[in-house]
């Protein structure tokens, strides 16, 4: 397998990916709405919410497929990450020098086809990947791609709120404190 350059930014991608406190959290029915939405579209049987820290992709939902992560080196999203405007697509990774060696592709869970949209955040930086995945060759209608596209932009949209409301909490949380600090004051 040839071995890739990271992203260009990727000390950086890596700190605001970070600032989600997204990684290892439990399953949510958002997001696992958005995969299955994005299979049916898409006319694919997994559907992941891919996003990659230093090591691995790690899946916020996975939706036909049982595992939670894969190590990094593996990942198409390293690579569909890359372009951050366009989606990634290969319709037959068997026929790709990239990919043709790639464990997830000459074993379980025989990745075939890969459509990747990279989820960006409001600096542009890529955190991951909305993908579509089937175990045989196949192709995307420009529907297809544009609803793909779409669904990338509401996991982006979950993901912003979900990033705002924690920081609305530990915001109210630090002046809960410093209220009781300048009670206690004014009561000394």
């Amino acid at each position: 397998m040839a071995h890739q350059k990271e992203h260009k930014y990727e000390a950086e991608r890596l700190k605001e990916l970070e600032s989600y406190s997204i990684l290892d959290t439990l399953e949510e029915s958002d997001y696992d709405d958005i995969t299955a939405i994005a299979s049916e579209i898409c006319n694919a049987p997994i559907s992941l919410i891919s996003l990659l820290d230093n090591k691995r992709q790690w899946f916020k939902s996975h939706h036909g497929l049982d595992i939670s992560e894969t190590p990094k080196e593996y990942a198409f999203c390293s690579h569909a990450i890359k372009d951050s405007k366009e989606i990634f697509i290969i319709n037959d990774a068997r026929k790709d020098n990239r990919f043709s060696d790639n464990p997830i592709v000459t074993g379980n869970p025989n990745v075939i086809f890969y459509a990747g949209v990279p989820l960006l955040s409001d600096n542009s930086l890529p955190l991951g990947t909305l993908c579509v995945i089937d175990n045989k060759p196949n192709t995307l209608s420009e529907k297809q791609i544009k609803s793909l596209k779409s669904l990338a932009n509401q996991v982006m949209n979950t993901l912003n709120l979900r990033k705002t409301k924690f920081t609305l909490e530990k915001t109210l949380r630090e002046l809960e404190e410093k209220n009781r600090e300048l009670e206690q004051f004014a009561y000394v």
